[in-house]
């Protein structure tokens, strides 16, 4: 039986439910005929010509066709690679507008546009790819909102933690096992318990976008993990749906968000808009290649068969084809307004602002997102490079925008093993980043401070290995980064030395709490505070198993309870999350009245001191006087602090300053006990207190 479908309209994009019909609208500016794929139950395909075009969108409107339909594209055009177009109606393309996506690619040459043999992929593939790729699903959107709340949490008061969205509740034991590993478990008492008991105040979700498992990683029996590998950016990933993914994953994802929202935590999304799993010019053909590739995808300048590679995947997405902006800001304003989500941390953010080569400040990309006003009162979060020339570009993003600090990452790092010549840039660091920031409009909360990610070691692994052990990954060993900065204490991974043991235990600690005392925004990693390890490996974005899930069962709880006392201190003092600049010069001793900087014997630093090459042990005080009023112009009041900073390996005596700073001092954050609280009572001005190699002090002024 032929279907019947009317004009329809040309907006919005992608499958529109109205409660009676579906509106299927598809942009494609080289199309000469574009067919609406239906599927049913046993898989029987049905084509439907669609009869309308208005500005370069194809649409129509089927009657009766609703929630669960599960539906393709197939797109007539030319097929002239040296053009940069690669129309092929064999294959079976997904909506780029999809809500939902259903099923997994089966990987091979039915999902090749080209030929078989063909070695430049010039020649074009006939068989239909259809019984081997996803299904877009028709959704319906309604959701019962009622009782959600926007936070919008002020930046300076920013705790956040990344996680992975199975891996955090894969091997929970508090959480129905037939749920683990799902937006449900993400969303149960258990994980909402852990989470704020922590003190976190935001997560960031590794990518929900819907994303593929790499043919090649297939073959060798790996995953996807990480999931930085988007198909289709307005659909939340179907495998982390305990409901199953014909459409009740979106339902499923919002009553997470609600969940969170409910404990006083926001949602940031990790998303990849700078490239998809289409790869390059011998990569599938699933979506936006076969709609209009030369729209969608930056073609070389020079020979349009192949394509620009800004993020090494194989391929750049578009961003100067009006077309493919507007995909990116849909995407954008339906995570927000349809999903709730608080805000978004861009992968390699660089390459969305490459106008002809260069990165741009001024770029249309972010000149829309700043007029914006439902995404400029976003948190807006850059990894401020990629793999281009050039690409590197952290302290360079425009105002509204945060940034993950590499800076910060690579300075704190070198300072806690021990590092030569380090304790200038660490002082940078410690205060803001004032050098990448503050000339160009920003405050100190524009640096995401981390030490470790997702990408790289642990906190735990950043101080038990020297070298990365990557050999899981099938790779040889090849893979990931070689210069880690890290150390393993004299031994290569786990170790008996009870001396060694106590000096990764005091590490791990000293890092910790250096996030958290230093100012911006925290960024913890996902089980970092209880001695999450992988191994060794820094590079697990293959590894959907135990190398990467959190094991709950070995829980480090010192230190578990360590970093809830660190956060719970820095959400109850002002000092450490400075919304403005400090007044004085950022590293220097005299004249600084809401900070100073200290040698150990409590005389100030001098600009020779902070080049030292031996120096690696110093004394910071941190003022609470005359902090910047609050969003509702309050006076702000804080106690003031002296934080003892010792990276030797040897022990340290350093000299309790006296006036101006204080006359008595009580410690309050220790890295070399068990317990989180510091055991000792208050100390008088000029005391000489005995440091340990490698420890961290926090002492209030009373």
């Amino acid at each position: 039986m032929s279907v019947e479908i009317w004009p329809g309209e040309p907006f919005p994009l992608g499958a529109t439910w109205d409660g009676e019909g579906t509106n299927f609208s598809v942009f494609s500016e080289v199309a000469t005929a574009v067919f609406l794929c239906l599927f049913d139950e046993n898989g029987r395909e049905e084509r439907v010509r669609l009869p309308e075009v208005t500005a370069f969108c194809w649409h129509g409107y089927l009657r009766g066709r609703g929630p669960g339909q599960r539906y393709g594209f197939r797109v007539e055009g030319p097929w002239a690679p040296a053009d940069s177009n690669r129309c092929n109606p064999a294959k079976l393309l997904l909506d780029p507008y999809a809500r939902a996506l259903s099923g997994p690619i089966t990987w091979g040459p039915a999902v090749l546009p080209y030929a078989a043999g063909s070695e430049d992929g010039t020649e074009r593939s006939d068989e239909d790819s259809a019984p081997f790729v996803p299904r877009s699903i028709v959704v319906d959107s309604g959701f019962d909102w009622r009782g959600d709340r926007e936070i919008h949490r002020p930046l300076h008061e920013t705790v956040i933690y990344e996680l992975h969205v199975k891996g955090f509740t894969k091997r929970c034991p508090d959480i129905p096992e037939n749920i683990r590993g799902t937006y449900g478990a993400l969303a149960h008492p258990a994980s909402i318990k852990y989470l704020t008991e922590l003190g976190v105040t935001a997560v960031e979700l590794l990518p929900v976008h819907q994303f593929v498992h790499d043919g090649r990683l297939v073959e060798k029996g790996l995953r996807n993990y990480w999931g930085y590998n988007s198909i289709g950016f307005f659909a939340p990933h179907g495998e982390y749906a305990c409901g199953g993914d014909r459409g009740a994953q979106v339902s499923e994802f919002k009553g997470m968000v609600k969940a969170l929202h409910a404990a006083g935590l926001e949602v940031i999304l990790d998303v990849v808009y700078n490239h998809t799993a289409e790869g390059n010019h011998l990569g599938p053909m699933l979506s936006l290649k076969g709609f209009d590739n030369a729209a969608y995808y930056r073609a070389k300048e020079d020979d349009r068969r192949y394509y620009m590679d800004y993020t090494g995947t194989g391929n750049s997405l578009n961003m100067r084809h009006p077309q493919t902006l507007q995909l990116v800001m849909d995407s954008l304003r339906y995570w927000a307004t349809e999903m709730h989500v608080d805000g978004f941390r861009f992968d390699l953010a660089a390459t969305l602002a490459r106008e002809l080569y260069d990165v741009d400040r001024l770029s249309a990309f972010f000149d829309i997102i700043h007029q914006d006003p439902i995404l400029n009162r976003l948190k807006l979060i850059a990894e401020p490079w990629d793999v281009g020339v050039g690409g590197y570009q952290v302290g360079n993003f425009p105002v509204l925008w945060c940034e993950w600090n590499g800076k910060y990452r690579d300075a704190v790092r070198d300072y806690w093993r021990s590092q030569e010549a380090a304790l200038g840039e660490f002082g940078y660091r410690l205060t803001g980043s004032s050098d990448l920031y503050q000339n160009d409009g920003r405050k100190p909360y524009a640096s995401i401070n981390f030490i470790t990610a997702h990408d790289g070691f642990t906190i735990n692994d950043l101080v038990s290995y020297n070298e990365k052990h990557n050999e899981a990954n099938g790779e040889e060993n090849r893979d990931g980064e070689s210069h880690n900065r890290s150390w393993n204490l004299g031994a290569e991974g786990p170790t008996d030395d009870s001396e060694i043991v106590a000096k990764r235990r005091r590490q791990r600690k000293n890092l910790l709490a250096t996030l958290l005392v230093s100012q911006g925004v925290p960024m913890i990693l996902g089980g970092d505070e209880i001695g999450r390890t992988q191994g060794g490996n820094n590079n697990a974005y293959c590894q959907d198993d135990e190398i990467s899930w959190f094991d709950w069962e070995h829980a480090d709880r010192e230190l578990l309870a360590f970093t809830q006392h660190a956060i719970a201190f820095r959400r109850e003092h002002a000092a450490f999350r400075r919304r403005r600049w400090f007044k004085g010069r950022p590293i220097r001793g005299k004249g600084a009245s809401d900070v100073a900087w200290l040698k150990p014997d409590a005389s100030a630093m001098s600009d020779t001191d902070w080049n030292e090459g031996f120096a690696k042990s110093f004394a910071m005080f941190l003022s609470g006087d005359g902090l910047a009023p609050d969003e509702r112009g309050r006076r702000v009041t804080d106690a003031s602090f002296l934080l003892l900073f010792n990276a030797h390996v040897e022990m340290v005596a350093f000299t309790l300053p006296g006036k101006p700073y204080g006359s008595r001092w009580r410690p309050v954050l220790d890295t070399t006990f068990p317990s989180p609280e510091a055991p000792s009572g208050p100390l008088d001005a000029d005391t000489q207190l005995e440091r340990p190699g490698l420890s961290l002090i926090v002492l209030q002024r009373e």
